[in-house]
């Protein structure tokens, strides 16, 4: 056989392997975006996921199309854009040939919250009620809004203590009443004495050591969950070579958390002179401000805020930078928050090294949650015994407690750290709603446990409650009355952790569907279920698989009669076979 009669025998494709770019989806993507050749800084890969929103926010979804010429326009491979387009929940990945989604997509929130006010009867009327070739019905997780439960979003707008009717109405007459949120401005705040701090920390008149002495003597601890203290954490980012980073958490998707929104909405210009005192205490390069998606309103109010600030003469352009998340519970964990920032899947990194050493683009990073930097300006300004001596029960400083649940007055109450539950019912929620009986409660959002009403006069704080296997977190505390089925809390709380696995690693991917399935039956295996959540513990890369049995395991441990009551049978037995036909 001769080399022409072998060449003859080769397949050809015709044309080069991948998808053919189409020119003019390159042209249109320019248009939307900016046109890359002339602003290179188009094509930094930290520009992703701003590129994705900018494209579903225009046409409602993304195709396989826009992905390809988005791919082209970063220099990206298209493995890459891919992956981090289909990570998030936020983005409708639309692949050749499928049908895009309806022009209307109703979210309805299934977190606890949601769940305890009948989100699951609400989606079921919605369901029925929509033709799905022209409305779209959802489930979608935590939506920041507990206190108003249950929440629906429709496109980009949030329906709060939503009704079918109302639904219905808004999604047939597309009126929405916008969302009002009535902040503090620039000039209000600095009559106050606003910004002055940080004036004075620029002119050198207060010192980093002074201001970190004052944070120390108030007891600041990061209010994001992890309760480390501020004033070391700074230590540790300014004892690392520069140039350094400081990036600021408001992705706070905990279900029953809403505080960071809260103050946010509040007075914006406290946050961000707070978040400014951090950068400049350790010199950071640029300081990023990572807010979650579902908090469309706040994303305008910050970027007021901060041109306010740019005018002004307080920041120089462009060092604050504000950036959207995608619905990514995982990147709260802060690797992953950095992970997001740089255009990729929000996967938690292993560690060490830490994002103080490691973080934002390689540099060292100082990653603060939003009520922490918060509070820096009044402790320097009223002084750290005022913060301190807010306490209660031996405890100090205040707390920002997101309550929802079964109480008549749920929402943001500021209170003393170490205040026991039954003290924040009756002192700051009106007590019980209507017909309800205190049962059980979680201190912590989904993953930090739950206690039984026996306990509810344990102080509420960091490190009180870990001898009980719960912890306060961001103190999202939700409260469940003696009509709630245990059940379906508990798999409701699971169901979210299954859902939000970043999938990276085994013991939390494989760990949390299995559990799941665990408690769907009637028949609990206390032996299987304490061996899973062990390995969960032990094994899992990040908090998320470490803490989401920590609910299950409060349930084993404080309420067997009640689930005995509930018809749930709680199985010790040794020699109890599971699935695969092994003890």
């Amino acid at each position: 056989m001769t080399d022409q009669t072998v060449s003859s025998l080769r397949p050809r494709r015709g044309h080069p392997k991948g998808r053919d770019l189409s020119p003019v989806a390159l042209v249109t993507l320019r248009a939307l975006l900016g046109d890359e050749r002339v602003q290179p800084g188009l094509r930094q890969r930290d520009q992703l996921l701003e590129h994705l929103h900018a494209i579903q926010d225009a046409h409602g979804y993304l195709s396989m199309i826009e992905l390809r010429a988005l791919a082209a326009y970063m220099n990206l491979p298209m493995a890459a854009v891919y992956e981090t387009a289909t990570f998030y929940a936020h983005f409708d990945v639309i692949h050749d040939g499928e049908t895009p989604p309806p022009d209307t997509t109703v979210r309805v929130c299934d977190s606890l919250s949601c769940q305890l006010a009948g989100a699951a009867q609400l989606k079921a009327k919605l369901d029925a009620g929509f033709d799905p070739e022209t409305v779209r019905v959802l489930r979608a997780p935590c939506m920041g809004r507990c206190d108003s439960a249950p929440v629906v979003e429709i496109g980009h707008h949030h329906v709060q203590f939503a009704t079918p009717e109302g639904v219905e109405a808004i999604v047939d007459t597309g009126h929405f009443h916008p969302e009002a949120i009535l902040w503090q401005r620039l000039d209000t705040y600095q009559k106050e004495g606003g910004y002055q701090l940080l004036a004075e920390c620029r002119a050198g008149s207060i010192g980093i050591n002074a201001l970190m002495t004052t944070l120390e003597s108030a007891g600041l601890r990061g209010l994001g969950g992890a309760g480390f203290p501020t004033f070391k954490k700074w230590q540790f980012v300014r004892q690392e070579p520069g140039p350094r980073y400081c990036v600021i958490n408001a992705d706070e998707g905990e279900p029953g958390t809403f505080k960071d929104r809260y103050h946010l909405e509040k007075s914006p210009h406290q946050f961000l002179e707070g978040a400014l005192i951090s950068a400049w205490a350790i010199e950071a390069q640029a300081l990023y401000i990572y807010l979650r998606d579902e908090y469309p309103g706040l994303n305008r109010v910050l970027r007021e805020a901060i041109a306010e600030i740019e005018r002004a003469g307080l920041s120089e352009a462009g060092y604050i930078v504000l950036r959207r998340g995608a619905g990514a519970y995982i990147c709260g964990e802060e690797s992953a928050l950095i992970e997001s920032l740089e255009g990729k899947p929000g996967k938690p990194r292993h560690r060490p090294p830490y994002v103080a050493q490691q973080g934002l683009f390689g540099r060292p990073t100082l990653v603060n949650n939003v009520e922490t930097v918060y509070w820096i300006a009044p402790i320097w300004h009223r002084g750290a015994d005022w913060f301190a001596k807010q306490g209660r029960n031996g405890r100090s400083g205040l707390r920002s407690f997101s309550v929802s649940g079964r109480v008549k007055h749920p929402g943001v109450h500021l209170a003393p750290a170490g205040i026991t539950l039954r003290e924040l019912i009756d002192e700051y929620c009106g007590g019980m709603a209507e017909g309800h009986q205190l049962s059980a409660y979680l201190p912590g959002g989904a993953s930090g446990g739950i206690l039984p009403a026996s306990k509810a006069d344990i102080p509420l704080d960091f490190d009180t409650l870990q001898d009980h296997g719960s912890f306060i977190g961001a103190a999202a505390v939700i409260v469940l009355s003696q009509q709630d089925n245990l059940q379906a809390v508990a798999t409701n709380l699971l169901a979210f952790f299954a859902d939000e696995s970043c999938g990276q690693c085994t013991p939390c991917r494989v760990g949390t569907e299995k559990m799941l399935t665990l408690l769907e039956r009637d028949d609990w295996d206390v032996g299987q279920l304490t061996r899973l959540a062990q390995v969960m513990q032990d094994a899992s890369i990040c908090g998320l698989g470490q803490a989401a049995p920590n609910p299950v395991l409060g349930l084993l441990k404080d309420f067997r009669a009640e689930l005995a009551q509930q018809q749930i049978i709680v199985s010790d037995a040794a020699n109890h076979v599971s699935e695969r036909g092994t003890p």
